[in-house]
């Protein structure tokens, strides 16, 4: 397994278990026939910037850090209002521009929502084009940004 898929699973845990320990993560990594040594854990969770919080029950557990734990929809919303300029679309292809120095953002906030409608997505300073898997694709993500406006 590829470091960044792995990163991908240790926040996918810390989000639908608790994880108290190193240990604890793997665990969960061998039960899925992923096997990593807790050295190989331990520098995962400072790269990820993972922090421990009070858990519910008692004890501590894994969560992600406070900028990383928000709601991508509401960030996307709040930055669609903010910067938005227009929206085009061309066969497979979707073209947002944004005022300048706010695409970036907004390509970073699509590619972290993952939309299956979404293959690629490439950003510069005020323009965001997303390649979709096909033409049907790009209407139903065209649709779904512009409800965010």
């Amino acid at each position: 397994m590829k470091k960044k898929e792995r990163h991908q699973l240790l926040r996918k845990l810390v989000q639908q278990d608790i994880i108290r320990k190193q240990e604890d993560f793997v665990d969960r990594l061998n039960e899925r026939g992923i096997e990593v040594t807790q050295a190989t854990i331990s520098r995962d969770i400072k790269e990820l910037q993972l922090v421990k919080v009070p858990a519910k029950d008692g004890g501590y557990r894994y969560n992600l850090p406070p900028e990383m734990n928000y709601n991508i929809s509401k960030k996307l919303s709040r930055l669609m209002k903010d910067a938005f300029v227009s929206i085009d679309i061309q066969r497979e292809f979707v073209l947002i521009k944004t005022l300048p120095g706010n695409a970036f953002a907004l390509g970073s906030l699509i590619e972290t929502a993952k939309y299956s409608e979404m293959f690629a997505c490439v950003s510069g300073d005020d323009t965001v084009l997303i390649i979709c898997r096909d033409e049907e694709s790009a209407e139903r993500f065209q649709r779904r940004i512009i409800a965010f406006i």
